[in-house]
């Protein structure tokens, strides 16, 4: 064996959100597997690990030899505590993203927002780092309200107590006895009364609007604006460690093939991918198209657009702006293209 490939990293590590990616599909299709399997590396889902140490590096980046495809406030707040990452690339996948209202509220677009009670979800103490659910909901509701010409002063906010969700996204398994809905905490506090209006995104948003016959008070995910689209999942940064960037540089930039392959894929193959993001993130497949659009698998591939490039900065600035990190850091400084440009991509 040369000294090269004793330098190796035996694993190399991927984690994802439960929402649709190229990494979701190249898993599926044994796309990463088949390409590092020859040079003895083992391709392993973080979802698939019990191991409290490394479910925390979805939130953390904290193992070496990683990649993270998912939403933007754990590797933003993770970046901001001085986690050494790089992003290597963005996804932009519109998404169901709504303001919803019960009919009898009275409340039928976003100026009528005005004076209401709104809902902020808390997530329980001991869960990892930044509380993305709460988040959110303040960007999405933050949003609605300017639509309408109003902010922060004009709503009236009020917590709501989520239950512990699981610590990491399981994609592709099924839900299991007990384990609380995303929406469940936000419902109940709707159906009571407690709230007027409450943030929901993705086919469990859009599940939980058909199940209460609730009114969607602003589409946001798809705004004619595509700003009003920026928050959590929408962009996505694609990370990586610092240091395996600089010391495997090939190794970066084949993982990158690997996903512009699924991306491909997806592409000529619609309905297939279709089935694949459904089975991989445990929704139906009439679901991911209503909530996705029907131009989802041409969707699935990473760049760096101006305009995801300039999601990413807003969303952090909202995070900033909203104290959810502890310190502000620069935006292009942590990204590097160059990796996609070895690769040999089209940098769009």
């Amino acid at each position: 064996m040369s000294e090269h490939a004793r330098e190796q990293p035996a694993t190399i590590w991927y984690t994802r959100g439960s929402v649709p990616t190229p990494l979701g599909i190249s898993a599926q299709l044994g796309l990463h597997a088949r390409e590092f399997a020859a040079d003895g590396i083992a391709i392993k889902s973080l979802q698939a690990s019990d191991d409290p140490a490394e479910l925390a590096s979805h939130f953390e980046h904290s193992l070496p030899d990683s990649f993270r495809l998912g939403g933007a406030a754990q590797p933003i707040w993770a970046r901001a505590k001085g986690r050494d990452t790089r992003v290597i690339g963005i996804s932009w996948i519109d998404e169901y993203q709504a303001i919803l209202a019960l009919p009898e509220s009275g409340i039928r677009s976003a100026r009528d927002l005005k004076g209401r009670k709104l809902a902020l979800p808390r997530q329980a103490p001991g869960n990892y780092g930044i509380d993305v659910g709460r988040a959110t909901a303040l960007r999405g509701l933050l949003v609605a309200l300017e639509t309408a010409g109003l902010g922060h002063a004009d709503g009236q906010w009020i917590d709501v107590a989520q239950r512990s969700l699981d610590a990491v996204p399981e994609p592709d398994t099924e839900v299991r006895r007990g384990s609380p809905h995303r929406y469940t905490a936000l419902a109940h506090a709707l159906v009571k009364g407690e709230v007027d209006a409450i943030y929901v995104k993705d086919v469990r948003g859009a599940e939980l609007a058909h199940l209460l016959d609730a009114r969607v008070v602003i589409d946001l995910g798809f705004h004619p604006d595509p700003w009003v689209h920026v928050n959590n999942c929408t962009p996505r940064p694609l990370t990586v460690n610092a240091l395996t960037l600089q010391q495997h540089p090939d190794l970066v930039r084949r993982f990158l093939v690997g996903l512009d392959e699924a991306d491909a894929w997806a592409r000529r193959n619609p309905e297939q991918a279709l089935t694949q993001i459904a089975r991989e993130t445990n929704w139906a497949e009439t679901w991911v198209r209503f909530a996705y659009g029907d131009k989802l698998h041409e969707s699935l591939g990473v760049g760096f657009s101006e305009k995801s490039i300039r999601g990413l900065t807003m969303f952090k600035e909202f995070l900033l702006e909203w104290d959810f990190l502890s310190q502000d850091f620069s935006i292009d400084d942590w990204l590097d293209p160059q990796p996609l440009r070895a690769a040999q991509f089209n940098v769009r």
